[in-house]
């Protein structure tokens, strides 16, 4: 077969979803007229990224095969002998995210067709997915840095729009303000870092860049004596940081809840918040010169793996507590990243995708049969109810937790091997941190799984329903869905990519594992220095095959801690339902320091949102009005004026006054000569 994929296959699979995003965008809503209606508009919003997947899929089984592809299709400008341009780059990490976008797309889309059925901008929510789709699409699809930051750019802008769809909501404009906000300081340091890049290789393509690294390992950034390979990794860091959550830029993903079911899980399995994820696995071969950078990401990475599993333990918004998950695992991911165990991040980020994927649109099912109460403290016994919805839950639950054989616990419990052979400053910390997160994520986990699920039925005691999914002005036409007061199992359409996604939630791990981690899949895609980094190494010296690996977990310390967790969870809110909340009484304290998320939203509104409206405040009436208007400004023609007025003396028009101004002249410049001459 032929080494090279069709440029013309890679274009379709990219913008397959953009021409559904333009005509369901356009012909489906006011701007066109409405002219096509909701069954004809998700029909070209599905088949338009169904056609991305199976490319997608074809795509990625030639890569296995040897094919590649690494060219230019569109050469935008040159300046000097920088080039711009749009390209391609698909290897077997491209191609492997883009069958897991296009495929969690997808779900997400046929989801979307019973979830959204009855809401107003119905057409307009299956653009934006479309849109969000061929972004991420163009993002790891990159060969070069200008067409990563675009499509780096526009996950940014289409996230915005879709955190904000419901925008009479003002907890939605303002969740879709803050997160744009938020990256808008990670994307700050993102371009530094990529200015850093073109300044000192005057490439922006990748591989011309990766040959000059050993270059940029050499020079120091000017006027300092750092590295500039460490400043350049930092900056493209920080950019990770914003774009996938990282402490202390995490702030903005928990309230972009606001946003419909379907977009949370969008956004929080496979598509912006792996963004940052996938760039560092990327730029492996600059990160691997900085020990300085890789330490940072550890020790960034540590932090939010288990500082914000802590926050999942006491949210009671079902969506919520699946959106904390998803910023502890992220932290997984970039602890693995910090370790030189790139590809071990990356195949997180697979098993990530489907498993939180699934757990978000089942709680968007939940949602549904509960009349959209988000509250799992009115749920309970919902078993019965909602059979696939509960099972397909469960086994998301058991992928998060680590189960043996289940997708989560290979690439978790090799992030925690990684770690554990990790020589890096923060490595201590970070050891400690993934496995104290198995306990933690396992005991929320199955706390929101058994209020919602099992015990007793308390759906008819919310005295206060909530109805964050959708408008209030909709509420009760979206209310029962023509069923009961009763909870009741979603249409197939709503559980249907709930079966579709639960299948690799449980079975992908087993059969990925050898290949992605301890083969020759990765191989040209990710650089690994392993005498400098020795955990990949290490890995593959005590692997013996995935199912030795799970019957060997049971002697290892994270399936104790998992198990643990689970028998808390149990134990508290099945057996004693009492307990929790006189050991919330005890540790109001700590309780509350959590519920307002160690106030850092607090420290931003209060701190830096106030001090930068007091800074500039004070240079707009000191700097500006005072000094440039009051001094430079105003004060300029004052002077001018002032003297205008003496000089406008002398000007009197009498032939008497300027004869006396001449002989006074002379006078004066006849004594100055005299006196010099002396």
């Amino acid at each position: 077969m032929s080494q090279t994929l069709s440029a013309s296959t890679l274009l379709t699979i990219a913008f397959a979803p953009l021409m559904g995003a333009i005509l369901t965008g356009v012909w489906g809503t006011k701007l066109g007229g409405n002219w096509i209606g909701k069954r004809l508009t998700h029909t070209i919003a599905v088949l338009g990224v169904l056609l991305s997947f199976v490319l997608s899929a074809l795509v990625l089984k030639q890569v296995i095969d040897g094919a590649t592809f690494n060219a230019t299709v569109y050469q935008w400008m040159v300046i000097g002998h920088l080039k711009m341009e749009v390209g391609f780059l698909v290897d077997s990490l491209t191609a492997m995210m883009m069958c897991v976008v296009t495929f969690v797309s997808l779900m997400v889309h046929i989801y979307t067709i019973g979830y959204m059925e009855e809401d107003e901008g119905y057409n307009r929510f299956f653009a934006y997915i479309s849109l969000f789709t061929f972004a991420m699409l163009m993002l790891v699809m990159s060969n070069n840095l200008l067409q990563l930051f675009f499509g780096w750019e526009a996950v940014g802008l289409v996230s915005y729009l879709l955190i904000g769809f419901w925008f009479n909501k003002p907890t939605a404009i303002f969740a879709n303000m803050k997160a744009f906000l938020v990256n808008r300081v990670g994307d700050f340091g993102f371009i530094l870092g990529i200015g850093l890049i073109v300044a000192f290789t005057g490439s922006l393509d990748y591989a011309e860049v990766f040959a000059k690294s050993s270059e940029l390992a050499k020079l120091s950034l000017p006027g300092t004596d750092w590295m500039l390979v460490t400043v350049i990794c930092i900056c493209l860091f920080i950019g990770a940081m914003g774009k996938s959550a990282q402490f202390p830029l995490h702030v903005w993903l928990p309230d972009s809840m606001e946003g419909p079911t379907p977009i949370s899980a969008l956004i929080h399995a496979a598509t912006m918040v792996t963004a940052g994820i996938f760039m560092v696995a990327r730029m492996s071969p600059l990160f691997e010169l900085s020990d300085a950078a890789l330490s940072f990401i550890i020790v960034i990475g540590s932090i939010t793996a288990l500082f914000m599993g802590f926050l999942g333990i006491i949210q009671n918004d079902i969506k919520r507590v699946v959106a904390y998950s998803t910023l502890s695992q992220l932290g997984y991911m970039t602890v693995a990243l910090g370790a030189s165990a790139y590809s071990v991040a990356v195949f997180h980020l697979m098993t990530h995708a489907f498993f939180k994927a699934l757990l978000f649109l089942g709680a968007g099912s939940v949602i549904m049969g509960c009349h959209h109460n988000q509250d799992i403290r009115f749920m309970g016994g919902l078993r019965k109810y909602m059979p696939i919805t509960w099972i397909t839950s469960l086994l998301g639950s058991l992928a998060l937790i680590g189960t043996p054989f289940f997708a989560g616990f290979y690439s978790k419990d090799s992030i925690i091997e990684a770690v554990h052979f990790s020589h890096l400053w923060g490595s201590g910390f970070a050891n400690f941190a993934v496995l104290a997160g198995v306990f933690v994520t396992a005991f929320y986990s199955f706390r929101m799984y058994f209020l919602v699920f099992h015990g007793k039925e308390r759906y008819d005691q919310n005295p206060d329903a909530q109805h964050d999914d959708h408008h209030a002005a909709h509420a009760d036409q979206h209310s029962d869905h023509g069923h009961s007061s009763k909870p009741h199992e979603s249409p197939w359409v709503v559980w249907l990519p709930l079966v579709l996604l639960a299948i690799p939630s449980v079975v992908i791990g087993f059969f990925a594992i050898s290949p992605m981690l301890f083969g020759d899949f990765f191989k040209g895609a990710i650089f690994v220095n392993e005498a400098a980094h020795p955990a990949m190494k290490e890995l593959a010296e005590d692997f013996h095959g995935a199912t030795q690996m799970a019957l060997h977990a049971v002697t290892t310390l994270p399936l104790w801690l998992a198990i643990a967790g689970v028998a808390l969870a149990y134990y508290l809110y099945m057996v004693n339902t009492a307990l929790p909340a006189k050991i919330q009484a005890r540790v109001q304290p700590i309780y509350k320091l959590l519920e307002n998320k160690y106030y850092l939203d607090w420290f931003n509104e209060n701190v830096l949102a106030r001090g930068a409206r007091m800074l500039g405040t004070g240079l707009w009436k000191q700097g500006d009005q005072r000094i440039i208007d009051g001094g430079i400004v105003n004060g300029s023609w004052k002077l001018v004026g002032c003297f205008s007025n003496i000089v406008r003396r002398l000007q009197t028009g009498y032939l008497y006054h300027y004869a006396l101004s001449m002989i006074v002249g002379i006078f004066v410049l006849m004594t100055y000569f005299v006196w010099m001459a002396k």
